[in-house]
């Protein structure tokens, strides 16, 4: 059986992969330690990346590289989820903590306002503090978001239904596996994945609600969606619709190839161009 120990060797072998020096820190919150993976350069732009569920910042280790050579890079283990943050403080039980928690990882980071990148659960995250704070983002790039703006598919959640009830290695894996087709995704990354879901066993997420449309009309950060075009999660088309009727202003690029669970790691090119080119 998979301990927390076993997911953390993972978790750190594969950081040691990562193709830039990167510095792990141990960001104090009121909520317990927050691991940020800290790269680029000092005086670069600082870019926050929110990984999907169970993903954890490792995810990132193919766009990484391209990101920054001009930012500031963030990348966060979401507290409350699989990886190296903890909550050991005050509960993480409601959206308004949420965004407490996130306040204060930036405010202990010295960031004031932070182009933010979110993929699935992370951008679920990403736009509901983009509408609670706007001071706080500049740009916005939602990967594939899920629940935004459009319901999930139910086939996927029937599919990972038993990986929600009864977490294990081999449930993770087959849902990865099923949804992706085997491809696009780096192996030291599932491995971290199904370990972590092993480990840690039924997490309880703080879910934003779905944003209501008057709601998206206030969204003053500049919008970014870009979708896996062969994504099992939720309808792509769809979702590039709704976008397309509630926030007119944002740019909306579907990847044909991609699925939701490939996501950011391939096509990692395609991925990270367009993060470029939304935030500057």
């Amino acid at each position: 059986m998979s301990t927390v120990d076993d997911f953390v060797r993972a978790y750190d072998a594969l950081l040691d992969h990562w193709p830039v020096n990167v510095t792990p820190v141990d960001v104090p919150t009121p909520f317990g330690p927050t691991r940020v993976n800290v790269c680029g350069p000092e005086s670069g732009a600082p870019l926050l990346l929110l990984p999907g569920g169970g993903a954890t910042s490792t995810v990132w280790i193919a766009n990484v590289a391209a990101l920054a050579r001009s930012h500031r890079v963030f990348a966060v283990d979401v507290m409350g989820d699989v990886g190296r943050s903890v909550n050991d403080g005050a509960p993480l039980r409601t959206v308004e903590t949420l965004f407490e928690w996130l306040d204060a990882v930036l405010d202990h980071l010295g960031v004031n306002a932070s182009a933010v990148v979110g993929h699935s659960y992370g951008a679920m995250i990403a736009l509901a503090y983009a509408l609670h704070d706007p001071r706080r983002v500049d740009s916005l790039v939602l990967l594939d978001p899920t629940s935004c703006f459009a319901r999930m598919n139910s086939k996927y959640l029937l599919r990972a239904l038993p990986v929600l009830i009864r977490p294990t290695e081999t449930r993770q894996r087959s849902l990865i596996d099923w949804e992706t087709g085997g491809a696009g995704v780096d192996p030291r990354w599932l491995g971290v994945a199904a370990l972590g879901t092993a480990a840690f066993g039924r997490t309880t997420l703080v879910v934003p609600p779905r944003p209501k449309p008057d709601a998206l009309e206030r969204l003053t950060a500049h919008t970014a969606v870009v979708l896996a075009g062969s994504s099992r999660a939720h309808d792509p088309g769809k979702v590039a619709a709704n976008v397309r009727r509630l926030l007119p202003a944002a740019t909306v690029t579907t990847i044909p190839a991609a699925t939701h669970h490939a996501l950011p790691m391939a096509p990692a090119a395609d991925v990270t161009a367009a993060i470029l080119a939304a935030v500057g």
